[in-house]
């Protein structure tokens, strides 16, 4: 009887928590509707089954408890009850899988205004790259990774001599832009994850995967690894900025581009075979 009824209460306690949780969801980007409807969805049809097995189980502890001279009933199969469980099985499947298909087609259907930002993860630290003025994002291969390059940029390509790099620094996003965001790993699998947006994905070594989002609201956020990466993975944290355009601006203004982080290493090299200040001019 004690078990029957701590099993019942653990059913009741769960459901007065949840309608009285103080930890809700907050709208800081323009997914987060659609996404918490089908986290919404999922819950009411696993909360269900919950209450219904446990409640389940409360019953047949105290239905069928000991008693003396009392015999259970053998029954090795019932297709009735099977029947009834694979239908509402796969129609609960179903209702959960339905919904994330529609999401999922939103997540990653980008709106042609969207401004572009690579996300550049490697063990354990991230980094960013941003189109330059001439809009469009140069080539990259984990070939031309070097110390001097370590976003493996083309060197050859001239759309990437403009682009931004923005290493060790917060990542800044312009407030109401539509922002497509491109992930690629080097090493092995990351997953860029801002908790506050709920928007995630991994970031797999040799291929790019994007989704897309609009902030709605400033403030500076944290960006965590999402995906076990090893031994430094607790640690591979960063910064997001939402801000107004009026401060967004000045904050690009002030990043470097590829060219130009690429001078004093062109410079180094020249130095180092002999090349003369004059020559180097």
């Amino acid at each position: 009887m004690h078990i029957a009824i701590i099993l019942a209460l653990i059913v009741i306690g769960s459901v007065v928590f949840h309608f009285l949780s103080p930890w809700w969801w907050t709208p800081l980007a323009s997914n987060w509707g659609y996404i918490d409807s089908t986290i919404i969805i999922t819950f009411w049809i696993t909360g269900t089954v919950f209450a219904a097995v446990v409640l389940f189980m409360a019953y047949c502890v105290y239905r069928f408890r000991h008693r003396e001279g009392s015999r259970a009933a053998y029954e090795p199969e019932n297709k009735r009850l099977e029947s009834w469980l694979a239908i509402g099985t796969a129609v609960g499947v179903a209702a959960m899988l339905a919904p994330g298909l529609v999401v999922w087609g939103r997540f990653v259907t980008v709106p042609s205004d969207a401004a572009e930002v690579e996300v550049v993860g490697q063990q354990w630290q991230w980094s960013y790259r941003l189109p330059g003025k001439d809009g469009r994002l140069g080539a990259s291969s984990v070939r031309y990774v070097t110390p001097e390059n370590p976003l493996g940029l083309d060197p050859n390509d001239p759309r990437a001599q403009d682009d931004i790099i923005v290493q060790g620094d917060n990542l800044h996003f312009e407030l109401g832009k539509p922002v497509k965001v491109l992930l690629r790993s080097l090493d092995v699998v990351h997953d860029f994850y801002v908790p506050e947006f709920r928007a995630k994905m991994d970031m797999i070594p040799g291929s790019t995967t994007y989704y897309w989002f609009t902030p709605t609201r400033t403030g500076t956020f944290e960006v965590l690894c999402a995906e076990l990466c090893s031994t430094g993975h607790p640690y591979m944290r960063g910064g997001v900025v939402v801000e107004a355009k009026a401060d967004y601006q000045p904050w690009l203004q002030q990043q470097k581009t590829f060219a130009e982080l690429s001078k004093p290493a062109k410079a180094s090299a020249l130095k180092q075979e002999g090349v003369t200040r004059w020559d180097l001019k």
